[in-house]
């Protein structure tokens, strides 16, 4: 399956549903399965998808659990016939004889030949004569088939990747000590970004890289889009100080003039005084067992790290408890990085996502003078007001209480000029 070239920052993406994978922590087989399920790709369809091989003694599940206290899903994949090893042209006649949809098989077929060819490089010998080892076990063809048949079930026309984590040091493998990334990786993910993380572990396999490589369009950041679900697939393990998962955002292209999840269709830039109308994302998790302190900590800190707004609302929830909904606003490419922060400092279980838009208004600063001091004001359409921050330091050097400061600098003829 030939893919468009991302060479020179390409970003963009056709159009349809697009399935944007985080390697944050690497990828692997069953990890991106488990985040598109958590997604929500139907379980079901894709083991009857995966029934149609033909091929017996495995079970496919999938479980809730944390990593780093973010929840995730796991893909459980039981296939106890182990390292069984396969030719790439065996497993291609496998995929080519089984009534799968047309675009599952060959999303397979792409995978497992830029494997082929990768394994290929490394041993010296033809694809169609590639050994699979590990790779060809019955389990990484469940993960590989159940990934293109899961993203068929959400209706995924294109995929895009951020860059893909990779450890260090030395792993094991069928061929013994091996380098980390291992050379495969290395091949697959030629010409396309990644990222050292200082972990002595394989945080991203063969199986993994190989199907970004083959499916992906795009490497970089988020493409502009409309998000319609969030999913973090989880890794076996837990890795010190990063949760083991990888990451999708499932969305449509984003255009200038178009937001569905509002019906708005641009009409938002009528608003007097409009400057900009902007998608972003809104994070929420529902909190019935933490403090007053612990909420305004995680407000702080949700940021400094770079959430535009973040706020709390009070709500109640079940037999009536009293709680909070935590809230943060921001960018889509923002959103892995500050669920997981507001999982880790809340311990909550779970988070929810929507696009939203929101319109900024035209706005400039000015300073005025208050007996010395420097105070800014923000002017908007509609209003005018002093930074609260510059009121509070000038109370407090002149010895007088914000309010009447407050009150000098809205009145001020710099504030308000002629």
């Amino acid at each position: 399956m030939a893919r468009p070239s991302t060479a020179g920052g390409e970003r963009t993406v056709p159009g349809g549903t697009v399935a944007w994978f985080d390697p944050v922590s690497g990828i692997a087989g069953d990890m991106a399965l488990g985040a598109l399920l958590d997604a929500g790709a139907d379980l079901e369809f894709v083991i009857e998808r995966l029934q149609t091989l033909g091929v017996d003694g495995w079970r496919l599940s999938a479980e809730r659990v944390r990593r780093n206290e973010l929840a995730a899903t796991r893909a459980v994949v039981d296939a106890p016939e182990g390292h069984h090893h396969r030719r790439w042209r065996h497993i291609r006649e496998l995929l080519e004889r089984a009534p799968l949809e047309d675009r599952i098989r060959g999303r397979a077929l792409a995978a497992f030949e830029a494997l082929a060819v990768a394994e290929g490089q490394v041993h010296g010998v033809p694809p169609d004569e590639v050994h699979f080892h590990e790779v060809g076990a019955l389990d990484a063809i469940v993960d590989i088939v159940g990934v293109c048949a899961a993203l068929e079930s959400l209706g995924v026309d294109e995929i895009a990747c951020g860059p893909v984590a990779v450890g260090k040091g030395t792993i094991h493998a069928a061929h013994g000590v091996l380098p980390n990334p291992p050379p495969a990786v290395g091949y697959l993910l030629s010409g396309h970004p990644v990222v050292g993380v200082d972990i002595d572990m394989e945080l991203t396999t063969p199986t993994g890289a190989a199907i970004v490589a083959a499916l992906a369009s795009v490497f970089g950041p988020v493409p502009p889009m409309t998000l319609t679900s969030v999913g973090f697939g989880a890794g076996t393990r837990d890795l010190p100080g990063r949760p083991n998962v990888t990451g999708v955002l499932i969305g449509t292209p984003a255009t200038e003039t178009s937001h569905p999840d509002t019906g708005l269709d641009g009409s938002m830039a009528a608003i007097d005084g409009t400057e900009t109308t902007t998608e972003l994302v809104e994070l929420a998790t529902n909190l019935d067992d933490v403090t007053g302190e612990l909420l305004g900590h995680a407000i702080d800190e949700l940021l400094a790290a770079g959430a535009l707004d973040a706020w709390a609302v009070p709500i109640v929830m079940k037999h009536g408890r009293p709680a909070n909904t935590l809230m943060a606003l921001c960018s889509a490419d923002e959103v892995t990085a500050l669920g997981d922060l507001m999982a880790r400092l809340t311990g909550t279980l779970g988070l929810r996502a929507r696009t939203v838009v929101r319109t900024a208004l035209e706005r400039h600063i000015s300073t005025v003078d208050v007996d010395g001091q420097t105070i800014r004001v923000k002017h908007g359409p509609h209003r005018s007001k002093p930074e609260w921050a510059d009121v509070v330091a000038a109370a407090e050097a002149l010895g007088r209480a914000p309010a009447d400061v407050a009150r000098e600098a809205s009145t001020s003829e710099q504030c308000n000029p002629d």
